[in-house]
């Protein structure tokens, strides 16, 4: 990825972030409703996600919880951003576009508690549901992603050098893998102990001791951290199989094609030594083409030193004269 390259990829997440904020802005002032054709505007707050979605929840559980998820799913959009094996211009920015979308709706919960729609079509009798801008550019977001994955399925890995399991050095990569989680539920617990304590005693300072509204917020409350913790954990537990494979793959590969170095004779018949785009260790590829090339200039002597050591033991008759002082040394 060149450099003008991330930027057409983060581009259209701010784009689609700032037109969704300034949209809002000017519907929030929208006080009577406009018809242009089938395109209607008129302003309704939105307590749930898209269309309506989880609108029945307590007010609490359903802001923290879908505020709180937006932010993992950047989290996630960043990990992957940076992942991904493969350039994918469309998939990476289908995948900006979504988060644009998604943060903006985030933004109008942080805020407000609700999210702001204003558009939708009339058909006649039927009418769409109430959105906005952030919803519609999410819907173009996965129409992007989709394509690229029809379109670009097959360059994941190169075909001439995949590595199709993903365990390679089992004892070092679940190694890595408990650490990355380790670290992660450490400071969930931190943040944990630290937010719960806050909160109850913030509610007992409000309502004392209040038995009924410590278990209205402190239940949901729960419920909500825990589900992200699991979530943040099983994702840290995946990135850190990613990442071990990144690793543990290059040592692998640059072990398996020294035995093959050592093994075959004909050096000049094994292939070149590469490793994928996204590897760490890229310099094990110019040390195996300097040992390759070595290789391929000491091999004829090497190989014609070995026959006379072969020729010696059976009969030392057979030392030709070029190599007599050599062994007498």
């Amino acid at each position: 990825m060149k450099r003008i390259e991330w930027v057409l990829v983060f581009l259209p997440f701010f784009l689609s972030w700032t037109i969704d904020r300034l949209l809002k802005l000017w519907a929030v002032n929208l006080n009577r409703h406009l018809e242009f054709g089938f395109v209607n505007f008129a302003l309704v707050y939105n307590p749930g996600a898209i269309f309506g979605l989880f609108s029945e929840l307590p007010p609490l559980l359903r802001v923290v919880s879908l505020s709180t998820a937006g932010i993992f799913i950047f989290c996630i959009y960043i990990l992957l951003q940076y992942l991904m094996p493969f350039k994918s211009l469309i998939l990476r920015g289908g995948m900006s576009l979504l988060i644009g979308g998604i943060l903006g709706n985030v933004a109008d919960r942080v805020l407000y508690g609700h999210v702001i729609d204003y558009i939708f079509f009339r058909f006649g009798t039927w009418s769409t549901p109430v959105f906005n801008f952030a919803d519609g550019i999410q819907w173009l977001g996965y129409g992007m992603i989709v394509l690229s994955l029809f379109r670009e399925g097959g360059v994941f890995w190169p075909e001439n050098n995949s590595r199709n399991k993903y365990w390679i050095n089992l004892p070092f990569q679940l190694k890595y893998c408990f650490f990355l989680l380790g670290v992660g539920l450490g400071i969930s617990l931190i943040v944990s102990v630290f937010s719960y304590t806050y909160l109850r005693v913030t509610l007992l300072d409000v309502a004392g001791n209040n038995q009924n509204i410590l278990n209205r917020y402190l239940s949901p409350f729960l419920f909500t951290f825990l589900l992200i913790t699991f979530g943040i954990a099983l994702s840290l537990f995946s990135v850190g199989k990613i990442i071990s494979h990144r690793i543990a793959g290059p040592l692998f590969a640059f072990e398996r094609y020294l035995r093959q170095l050592l093994e075959n004779q004909d050096v000049r018949s094994i292939h070149t030594f590469r490793l994928r785009a996204f590897d760490e260790f890229k310099q094990l590829e110019t040390l195996a083409h300097q040992i390759k090339k070595r290789l391929e200039k000491d091999c004829p002597e090497h190989y014609s030193n070995k026959q006379v050591d072969s020729d010696v033991s059976s009969d030392p008759s057979k030392i030709p004269l070029e190599h007599s002082r050599h062994l007498k040394g």
